[in-house]
C-alpha cells in the first residue's frame, strides 16, 4: 500500500479545490481541513499515517488559500460557501460520507458539515475549536470567556478582541500581516508553553494597541521554531501567502451574521448524533477550553462525544503529531471500527 502524498485538483463550475491525497482510492475518505493561515501541508504528519492505516487521507487547500480558488468579496468566505466546497470535494471523490477532521477555522467547517449535512459524515474530529451550535461568531463565544483572566470592564471582548479588530480595521489587519509575510509565518507558528497559563492572550489587545503589531507595524523578525516548522515548511507557507495575500484568509472572520444565520437553519436544532472527537490543546490560550466555558455548548449538543487533551499549543497537528495521530486512531478504533479495512 502506498502512503505517498500526491497532488490533485477538483473542479466544478463554481469552485476549484487543490488537494493532497494518500492511501487507497477506494477506501473511506478521511478529510483534513486546515485553518488560518495554513495550507493542506498543515496535515503533512497525518496524511501518510492514516493512509498507512488503510484510509484515503485527503487535505485540501481551503478557499482563499494556496492553489484553490481565491475570491474578492468578504461574503465569498462565509461558512455556507466553504461547506459547499467540501461537499463538492466529497462528490468528486465519489464517496457518500467521510470522516472529517478540522483545526482552527477548519473546525467550524467540519462542525458545520455535521450540522447541515449529517448524511455526509461518518464522524467529526476537531482540534482546538469546539462545537458552537450558534455558529463560530464573536456574539456566540464572547459570553463564554473566562472573566477571571479577562475582566469585562477592561477587556469586554476577552481574547476574541482580534475578531472585532478585523471588522473595524480590515485593511490595516491585512497590511500588518503582509508587511513581511515570512516574519509573520515565523511569529505565528510556534509551540505552546505552560508559562502562558492564566495570562491574557495577545489576541485580547489588537484594538487597544492600534493593530496586531502597533499602528502601521509588521511582524518582528523571530527565529523559526523548528519544533513546529522546517525551513521547507516555512518557505511553502510564505510563498503561498505572498502569492494570495491575507484578504481571503482574513475574510473568514468577516461573516459572523451570515454564519449565525446559516447555523440557525440546521436541521435538528444543531444536535449532532454521529461520533465526535474533540482534542483540547493544553497550552492554547486563545482557544482555551479547559478552564473557560468554551466547550460547554459542545457537551450539550453532541450525543456521542469523546474528549482528550494534547500537551501542545495551538498548532497541535504540527507540534505534537504523534500524540494527535494516536488520539485520532484510538477514537476511530473505538467509535468507528467498521470503517477500518478488513483483511
Amino acid at each position: 500500500m502506498t502512503t505517498a502524498i500526491q497532488e490533485h485538483v477538483a473542479k466544478s463550475p463554481r469552485h476549484t479545490t487543490f488537494y493532497l491525497a494518500a492511501g487507497p482510492e477506494a477506501a473511506t475518505p478521511m478529510i483534513f481541513v486546515h485553518g488560518w493561515p495554513e495550507l493542506s501541508i498543515s496535515w503533512r504528519h497525518q496524511l501518510p499515517v492514516f493512509a498507512g492505516l488503510g484510509l484515503r487521507a485527503i487535505a485540501p487547500d481551503m478557499r482563499g488559500y494556496g492553489r484553490s480558488s481565491v475570491y474578492a468579496r468578504h461574503e465569498d468566505y462565509a461558512q455556507e460557501e466553504i461547506v459547499a466546497d467540501m461537499i463538492e470535494l466529497l462528490d468528486h471523490l465519489g464517496a457518500e460520507r467521510a470522516i472529517w477532521v478540522g483545526h482552527d477555522w477548519g473546525a467550524p467547517v467540519v462542525w458545520s458539515i455535521a450540522q447541515q449535512h449529517p448524511d455526509r459524515c461518518h464522524g467529526i474530529a476537531a482540534l482546538c475549536v469546539p462545537y458552537i451550535p450558534q455558529g463560530f461568531a464573536p456574539e456566540a463565544i464572547i459570553p463564554l470567556a473566562d472573566r477571571t483572566i479577562y475582566p469585562e470592564a477592561s477587556l469586554p471582548a476577552a481574547q476574541w478582541d482580534y475578531m472585532l479588530y478585523y471588522g473595524e480595521n480590515f485593511a490595516a489587519a491585512c497590511a500588518g500581516f503582509e508587511g513581511d509575510v515570512r516574519d509573520t509565518v515565523k511569529l505565528l507558528f510556534r509551540a505552546g508553553s505552560p508559562a502562558g497559563k492564566g495570562q491574557p492572550a495577545g489576541t485580547a489587545f489588537p484594538r487597544a494597541n492600534g493593530g496586531w503589531f502597533g499602528p502601521g507595524g509588521k511582524a518582528p523578525d523571530t527565529p523559526r521554531d523548528e519544533s513546529v516548522l522546517t525551513l521547507e515548511d516555512e518557505n511553502r507557507y510564505t510563498a503561498a501567502l505572498e502569492r494570495n495575500g491575507f484578504f481571503g484568509p482574513d475574510s473568514w472572520y468577516m461573516n459572523g451574521p451570515a454564519n449565525t444565520a446559516y447555523a440557525a437553519r440546521a436541521p435538528g436544532g444543531g444536535r449532532l448524533a454521529m461520533p465526535t472527537l474533540f482534542l483540547h490543546a493544553a497550552y492554547d490560550y486563545v482557544c482555551e477550553t479547559l478552564e473557560s466555558r468554551l466547550a460547554e455548548p459542545m457537551r450539550v449538543h453532541c450525543a456521542d462525544l469523546t474528549e482528550a487533551v494534547v500537551e501542545s499549543g495551538h498548532w497541535m497537528a504540527q507540534e505534537k503529531p504523534a500524540e494527535v495521530n494516536a488520539a485520532l486512531a484510538k477514537w476511530l478504533a473505538a467509535r468507528l471500527p467498521d470503517l477500518w479495512p478488513r483483511r
